[in-house]
């Protein structure tokens, strides 16, 4: 038997929902309010092996219960609760608006999102974002998925580094076939990138105005934008160097054309790319962006 330190009854083990109705302690506080005591505490079955006896008895024992009255339904297809819920909205009542606020002072709830500051990796992430990217607006926040390939692995953890320094927050990974996609929820995503959200291949959004004014900005975003949609080919039987950028959107061939030749490059401009031909062009432009080379990693 093992008797609780705080109420003083006697159990055969603690278990976690005795701490929480009767101490509002979780066992992890429990355990640093009394380290000295060696006790042991109930595992809920769903957390076994599926494997387990002990989980298969459990599972089976969820067979004969009542199903809940909400299954199979949302705050919309439910006719009782939706009639709440436009009753509320109608009303401007908000019955989560003490939680929310009290989340928010905790720390649990992030309520400001201030401006990136201006630097060579934000440029990198625009121009990965401008590349591969793609942010879809919902009612209450934004998404930002970025889309790679997996036989570009240095490539893809530091997409991951990048998203979690400037987010804050580990992204979710989604992996199908040799496809890999990043993603992340979060508030003015699009407003803090300066990249307009939905279809890419219709955006008016290029290169921001303020890559323009710095050569250092410009190449980064540059080294972005090939890293997600450019190749490099080079066939030496024939001497023939093709270094491009193949997109679909107008305004970004135009503003990766318009960056080389203010780098001093003489780019030629395809339906959907623009690229670089000429042998010396093509190495220089290799080793000014470090082609699939990764020196400097967010921290």
């Amino acid at each position: 038997m093992v008797i609780c330190r705080l109420c003083h009854q006697k159990f055969g083990i603690i278990s976690s929902t005795h701490l929480k109705s009767k101490h509002q302690l979780s066992p992890r506080a429990y355990k640093v309010l009394f380290p000295s005591q060696s006790i042991r505490f109930a595992t809920p079955p769903c957390l076994y092996p599926k494997t387990s006896s002990l989980y298969q008895k459990w599972r089976k024992s969820l067979e004969g219960r009542n199903v809940s009255w909400s299954t199979g339904f949302t705050k919309d297809t439910h006719p009782g609760v939706l009639k709440i819920s436009e009753t509320m909205r109608k009303r401007h009542i908000d019955n989560f608006a003490r939680w929310r606020t009290k989340m928010i002072k905790k720390g649990f709830i992030r309520n400001k999102y201030p401006s990136f500051r201006r630097s060579k990796e934000l440029a990198f992430l625009i121009g990965l974002v401008l590349g591969d990217g793609h942010i879809q607006k919902f009612p209450r926040t934004e998404s930002l998925t970025i889309a790679l390939n997996v036989k570009y692995p240095k490539l893809v953890n530091y997409t991951k580094k990048l998203m979690q320094h400037f987010f804050s927050k580990t992204p979710a990974l989604a992996r199908k076939g040799n496809g890999v996609k990043w993603r992340i929820y979060q508030k003015q995503i699009s407003e803090r990138l300066g990249i307009s959200s939905g279809d890419r291949g219709k955006s008016e959004t290029g290169i921001p105005y303020w890559a323009w004014k710095s050569e250092m900005y410009l190449v980064w975003i540059l080294k972005g934008l090939f890293e997600a949609e450019g190749s490099l080919s080079v066939h030496l039987p024939t001497c023939t160097y093709n270094f491009q950028f193949a997109n679909r959107n107008p305004k970004l061939l135009k503003d990766v054309g318009k960056a080389l030749e203010m780098l001093n490059y003489h780019p030629e401009y395809r339906n959907i790319a623009t690229r670089l031909r000429k042998r010396a062009e093509v190495r220089r432009f290799e080793k000014l962006i470090f082609f699939r080379k990764f020196r400097c990693i967010a921290g």
